[in-house]
């Protein structure tokens, strides 16, 4: 390519640095070189891989072509909490309708909203799910949001390396266009929080509510769910995390203490 064709977002750092691609337990290699060609087409750079069936292997470097540095610096992880780690919105992409429906978005939108959060230093990630069958529903109530490729209905099934072609190629002109509707959450007072710092909360949330008899067997199902939909769909801060888990801490010590005074009481009679 010529200097003068050349766009000049490409010549500084780009807010496409900030989105990680995530593959869940791939199981073929020759599909994570083909991701990792896809990606380098679009100029994405950070690749996640959670427990990968067969990496790393011959297969994967010939599929790349000339991608192999995507591969080289690609990161494995163990679990997919790993792998979205310090992210402020997570993206998972289903094929089906869920019993309790999540935010869901088309390519285009999605991706214009995932490069609007990475031009601000937002770190994303856009996790895609097994090739048999995508992302388990425990996964994908880690994402904010759900982006649906909106593929033949009599033939749906697109091979991973051509869902992330789709993807990377809506955020590469969502890059391309160079201009970002407006960010709510542009001129936050306080970073928003990551998906990991979200997580303890919802942990720490259940645990309370367990505590205080509030979670129990008779409870309404999926009451944890639609409470993880809530919170992923508010984008706490990271302060506001600490505030509701400061909350929770006083709710646990009176409980607790409660609890104490009451068997006290017992033992005394």
């Amino acid at each position: 390519m010529s200097p003068q064709n050349l766009n000049p977002q490409e010549t500084s750092a780009s807010p496409l640095d900030n989105v990680r691609v995530v593959l869940v337990n791939t199981s073929h290699p020759g599909n994570i070189g083909a991701v990792a060609r896809a990606m380098k087409n679009m100029c994405l750079s950070q690749l996640y891989l959670v427990e990968p069936q067969r990496y790393p292997h011959d297969e994967a470097i010939w599929r790349a072509a000339s991608a192999g540095d995507i591969l080289e610096s690609a990161i494995v992880c163990e679990t997919l909490a790993d792998a979205i780690a310090g992210c402020q919105l997570v993206i998972g992409t289903s094929a089906r309708e869920r019993t309790v429906p999540w935010p869901m978005l088309d390519p285009r939108n999605c991706m214009e909203r995932a490069y609007q959060e990475a031009a601000v230093d937002h770190q994303v990630a856009v996790v895609f799910g097994r090739e048999d069958r995508g992302l388990t529903n425990e996964e994908l109530q880690r994402c904010n949001l759900h982006v649906h490729i909106p593929a033949n209905p009599d033939y749906s099934s697109l091979n991973i390396a051509m869902a992330v072609q789709v993807l990377s190629y809506e955020l590469r002109m969502a890059h391309l266009s160079g201009e970002l509707s407006s960010n709510d959450m542009a001129e936050w007072d306080v970073p928003v929080a990551g998906a990991d710092d979200l997580d303890r909360y919802l942990v720490h949330l259940e645990e309370t509510l367990r505590e205080i008899n509030f979670l129990r067997p008779e409870a309404p199902k999926k009451l944890m769910t639609r409470l993880r939909r809530l919170y992923q769909r508010t984008r706490l801060d990271e302060m506001e995390v600490n505030i509701l888990r400061g909350i929770l801490t006083s709710t646990q010590y009176w409980v607790r203490k409660a609890k104490m005074k009451d068997d006290d009481g017992s033992n005394g009679a």
